[in-house]
């Protein structure tokens, strides 16, 4: 894959990091910038439309995890993907970047090998993923609609992470069906990406919570089913 074509932008206010990041990146021929807090980043953000961004955690101005949200109520970034970087290994640091809407996560200190591995793994499955030529899915009072990435309940639109409607996609488009955690894990995420166990879980309750859809069965032991 060329990567030339992609452009990252990569957020952390210690210099020698994004230094070393962005040496690293570039070296494969991706098109790298950078921004210091989290402001800035959102800031360039809507300028650059960037394919990927990179985002430390733990940042002066505005933290990653606040400028995530924010980044995700932004239109025309829906199809930005974004890795956090974090220092914290911990099971509630992930589920807190997945809930904001991260796409992966990977902690410091930083591998740059392990963290452009990552890179491409994501741009790969994203370029790759044909969920927007698939169907418009209309189960009784919701619609699923994989062009504009929506989902539609009682004509209310509602907006909500790329992973989320992908995995909520999965599911309704096979009613009934039960999906073990390794399928949803390889469908939605890819093989060659490694997330955290809680991963899935956290993706359901965002459905759960936020669209307010109880159709989703926990299948104790295997995995999960779209109820009609």
């Amino acid at each position: 894959m060329d990567y030339s074509q992609f452009k990252i932008l990569l957020v952390d206010d210690e210099e020698d990091i994004v230094e070393f990041l962005s040496y690293n990146l570039s070296k494969e021929g991706f098109k790298v910038s950078s921004a210091r807090n989290g402001l800035e980043a959102l800031e360039k953000a809507k300028k650059e439309i960037p394919n990927l961004i990179i985002l430390d955690v733990m940042m002066p101005e505005m933290d990653g995890i606040t400028a995530l949200e924010e980044m995700r109520k932004i239109k025309k970034l829906d199809n930005t993907l974004v890795v956090l970087l974090t220092a914290r290994s911990e099971d509630y640091s992930q589920i807190v970047g997945f809930e904001a809407g991260a796409d992966d996560y990977v902690t410091k200190p930083v591998k740059p090998k392990v963290l452009v591995k990552r890179v491409m793994a994501l741009l790969r499955r994203s370029k790759s993923s044909g969920i927007s030529n698939l169907g418009k899915l209309e189960i009784d009072n919701l619609v699923i609609d994989p062009v504009k990435y929506v989902v539609v309940k009682e004509g209310r639109e509602i907006i909500v992470p790329k992973k989320v409607f992908e995995l909520l996609y999965l599911l309704a488009a096979t009613p009934n069906r039960v999906f073990s955690r390794e399928e949803i894990f390889s469908q939605v995420w890819g093989d060659d990406v490694v997330v955290g166990d809680r991963t899935i879980d956290v993706h359901i309750r965002k459905i759960r919570e936020k669209i307010g859809l109880q159709n989703i069965r926990t299948v104790k032991g295997v995995g999960y089913q779209f109820e009609v």
